[in-house]
């Protein structure tokens, strides 16, 4: 039975479909996070019920679990070096392919995952383009020890950074354990500066700004599936 998908929905599952046909037989894949992403991986379990040899690594708990429903075999990098391909969302993108990501709380494992690919594929909905990164806060994971000190480090570089929780007395805990500051700058002119300062601040695990990182992103649109790269 076919299900009446919202316009939004319908422009994920554009791009996320479209994603499947960079794959080929024998790919390890890079499985990404996201509602976009789901579609993509909807889409592999169809192909691999039907023959194809592929395996995964998931970057986020979520993604394992979706993998696992659509039968997409799993694997790790105990076992793999270098990934074929990489398909995973993106919170904002930009025309030079500067990505942020980590609304979701996987920005470690997916910037892990993405390092690792020979290619990197960004599926997004027309809606995630920006003209420069930081409409949206940036995400920043930080270990909890002296989370605090932290802050104030992020502060002097003039952010503001806000503790993500998921209700009013339950801090959200990364799938790594950790915390993660949404951060909001007044502007980011040189994002990938802007991510090095962060990255050398002791606390910081990692931060939400994927700098020349994607090879291509393809972008759901009303009608088709357009492209830059």
């Amino acid at each position: 039975m076919n299900v009446l998908l919202d316009p939004v929905e319908e422009m994920k599952k554009k791009a996320g479909e479209k994603a499947v046909e960079y794959i080929e037989d024998g790919m390890t894949l890079g499985l990404g996070s996201g509602s976009t992403v789901y579609w993509t991986i909807k889409k592999i379990g169809n192909l691999v019920q039907q023959g194809m040899n592929v395996k995964g690594i998931p970057t986020s708990l979520r993604t394992q679990r979706w993998a696992k429903e659509f039968g997409i075999p799993l694997t790790n990098f105990s076992d793999v070096e270098l990934l074929d391909v990489t398909i995973d969302g993106a919170d904002e993108f930009t025309s030079q392919l500067d990505l942020l990501k980590g609304g979701g709380g996987s920005l470690v494992r997916e910037k892990m995952v993405a390092e690792a690919s020979s290619k990197v594929i960004i599926v997004v909905d027309k809606a995630k383009k920006v003209e420069t990164l930081g409409k949206r806060p940036v995400p920043v994971e930080v270990i909890p020890f002296g989370w605090e000190s932290t802050a104030k480090k992020i502060r002097c570089i003039h952010g503001i950074p806000r503790l993500r929780k998921i209700s009013e007395s339950d801090i959200f805990i990364s799938d790594n354990g950790n915390y993660i500051f949404d951060c909001e700058f007044n502007s980011i002119t040189n994002p990938e500066y802007l991510h090095k300062q962060l990255k050398s601040m002791c606390g910081v695990v990692e931060t939400g700004l994927f700098i020349n990182m994607a090879d291509i992103i393809l972008i759901g649109e009303e009608v088709h599936v357009s492209y830059i790269r």
